[in-house]
Order: C-alpha cells, then sequence, then structure tokens
C-alpha cells in the first residue's frame, strides 16, 4: 500500500523564530519532517520578512532549491536558479514623508533601510541597533537612504517599545504606508497593502496550490495576513501575543521542534 498523501499541498514557513532556531540553525529533527511532508505531496515555501539580499546565504546553507517569498512578500526568489522573479519597491519619496510625520508626533527615530535586489545593501544609521552579524553599510546623511529603490524602511525609538511605536507610526502616517512589527526590535515601513499575504498568494499561484491547501507558521504580528489567508495558521509557543489570538493552533517554540511536532502528527 502506498503511503497516505499529506493533507495540505504546501507547508509555508516564516524564517527567523519559526523554521530558525535561535542559533540560526535548522534541526534534524525538522528538516526531517519537511522532507517526509515534501515527499508526501507538499510544497515547501520560506515566507520571510527579510529581504532576499538578506536570505540567500540562508537558504543556501539548508540546500533549499525551491520559491521563497522575502521582503515582507514584496519578493519572490526562486532560490534554485538564484534568481529574483518579482519585486515590489517603498516608494521613497512616501517613505520619507512618513518617517517626517513619525518623528514629528513620537520623536526623533533611528532609521535602517533595506536596498531592492538581488544584492540589496542593508543602511544602517547613527543609533540604530542591528541584531545578528549579517553585513550592513553605515550611514550619517540621511539623504543616503533616498538615494536608490528601497524594499523597505527599518525605524527604532529610543524610548517607546516596538508595539507602541508601531502604534504611534500608523496614527501618524494615516495610511502613507504599512507598519509592521516584524521581530524584537523591527518595526518596518512597507508599501500600502503590501503583506506576506501578498507574495504568498503569488508563489501558491505558480505552485498550483489555493489557500485552503496551505500550512502556514509563524512567529510575529507580520504573520497574521498570511494565517487570515492560509487554510490552517500555526503560531509557535515563542509567538508574539497579538499573532497568538489569530492563530487556529499553537505548538510548541522553535527550540523545540514546533514545526515538526505539527507535521508528525500530521503525518500519522
Amino acid at each position: 500500500m502506498s503511503a497516505p498523501r499529506f493533507p495540505y499541498g504546501l507547508v509555508a514557513t516564516d524564517l527567523d523564530g519559526t523554521l530558525l532556531r535561535t542559533d540560526d540553525s535548522v534541526s534534524p529533527r525538522t528538516r526531517d519532517a519537511l522532507t517526509a511532508a515534501t515527499e508526501a505531496g507538499a510544497a515547501h515555501l520560506v515566507v520571510t520578512g527579510r529581504p532576499v539580499s538578506r536570505t540567500r546565504h540562508v537558504l543556501d546553507a539548508l540546500e533549499y532549491r525551491g520559491l521563497a517569498v522575502c521582503g515582507q512578500g514584496g519578493q519572490v526568489y526562486h532560490a534554485g536558479e538564484h534568481r529574483l522573479l518579482t519585486s515590489v519597491t517603498l516608494d521613497r519619496r512616501v517613505a520619507e514623508l512618513a518617517v517626517g510625520h513619525i518623528e514629528r508626533e513620537a520623536g526623533p527615530l533611528a532609521l535602517a533601510a533595506a536596498r531592492d535586489g538581488l544584492e540589496g545593501d542593508v543602511l544602517v544609521g547613527p543609533g540604530y541597533r542591528m541584531r545578528g552579524v549579517l553585513p550592513f553599510r553605515e550611514f550619517t546623511d540621511r539623504s543616503e537612504v533616498w538615494a536608490e529603490p528601497l524594499s523597505k524602511v527599518f525605524v527604532q525609538h529610543p524610548v517607546l517599545s516596538d508595539d507602541a511605536l508601531a502604534k504611534a507610526a500608523r496614527a501618524a502616517t494615516g495610511g502613507l504606508v504599512d507598519v509592521v512589527v516584524a521581530g524584537h526590535g523591527i518595526v518596518e515601513l512597507l508599501p500600502p497593502g503590501l503583506t506576506k499575504a501578498t507574495g504568498l498568494s503569488l508563489a501558491a499561484r505558480r505552485l498550483g496550490v489555493k489557500a485552503a491547501e496551505t500550512l502556514a507558521f509563524g512567529d510575529m504580528p507580520n504573520d497574521a495576513p498570511m494565517f487570515a489567508w492560509a487554510g490552517r495558521g500555526v503560531a509557535m509557543a515563542n509567538a508574539h501575543p497579538e499573532l497568538l489570538t489569530v492563530a487556529d493552533e499553537v505548538t510548541a517554540s522553535n527550540d523545540e521542534d514546533g514545526i515538526a511536532v505539527v507535521l508528525e502528527r500530521l503525518l500519522g
């Protein structure tokens, strides 16, 4: 008798705090569970807020060869071909205006920005606290930020929490940009209407998979639109409270093989 098919056609996994453990590795157990799910008929799709320039090396290390949604849904990348298939950029004049509105209401911000493209630099300004060890380029003159096409702008405040800053930014900008909390210390300004669900739906269409056939895993508020689009959304135990409230299920943490726990159960 042949093995039963996996009940979903697509497994969409966020990267940081979800597929990756705290040490940025993927456990053998989770690798094996994903392999078993794909052998049983599902496709695996990475959906991350990272721009493609800060995702490529991770996918290469994982020997990942499929499609990946990067840049908060703005980029669809073919990892096997090292090719950017689609890319949505942030209007630089609008972004500069939005930053000005936020600073008038909340006070000075520290800025960083991700430039568009496969090799897009990450620019980091004075006072911005970077996480991780990936390369970046410092700037002191803000005009440098607006000089070339961008995928997103990052903002930090010296006093406000991530959630408070995001709330203040949404109120101050009035829809000029979308504002998401994408990680600890990571508040992003994006093109209006752009979410992870945008890129996920494009990639799923390429794979011939419908929303109802998609199982999604995530840990931060920027994963909520992906959960709303997918047939089932699973939050990690380490997830932000906002995502926990909209998840269909909560699994173990990223350090405790939460993805594998769910996939193994579904695989029987």
